[in-house]
């Protein structure tokens, strides 16, 4: 079961989640330009018809690719670990499941948002957007107010 969260709870990891998507975002970014200069050398190797070539470099290109992808791995589990959900790392788009009216939520934050301004329904994805208004905040629960407990 995910956890859920109040706009308070999740807006206090958005600092933390906001700096680990920025750094998944330049890893993806590292790891595609290594793969495009893999594909480049190999594309090369190719059109030369196999002739000599400098193993180094290529090796080095897939092991910079590679450990980005690694690196890239661990940050989006990181992500995970908070309790939030990537759901479009192309426009960096994160979820924090919520509860409203007995049903689960998602408060809905993009890359670039002051802060969790939109909610909805977990099968609505981000064309159903809401923004949170008196209702929703009067309504919504994380953990702590379903479970009766706090979270640690």
């Amino acid at each position: 079961m995910a956890q859920l969260f109040t706009i308070a709870e999740a807006e206090r990891l958005l600092p933390q989640v906001e700096r680990l998507l920025r750094d998944a975002l330049s890893l993806r970014s590292e790891a595609a330009q290594a793969h495009k200069e893999l594909e480049q050398a190999t594309g090369h190797i190719r059109m030369a018809g196999g002739a000599r070539i400098n193993p180094g470099k290529i090796l080095a290109i897939r092991a910079r690719r590679d450990t980005s992808i690694a690196a890239l791995k661990d940050v989006l589990e990181r992500i995970a670990e908070t309790g939030a959900v990537v759901k479009d790392l192309d426009i960096g788009l994160i979820d924090f499941m919520s509860r409203f009216r007995d049903r689960e939520v998602c408060l809905c934050w993009k890359l670039g948002e002051s802060g969790i301004l939109f909610w909805h329904g977990a099968d609505e994805g981000y064309r159903g957007r809401k923004p949170i208004d008196r209702e929703f905040l009067e309504g919504h629960s994380g953990e702590q107010s379903s479970a009766g407990g706090r979270l640690q």
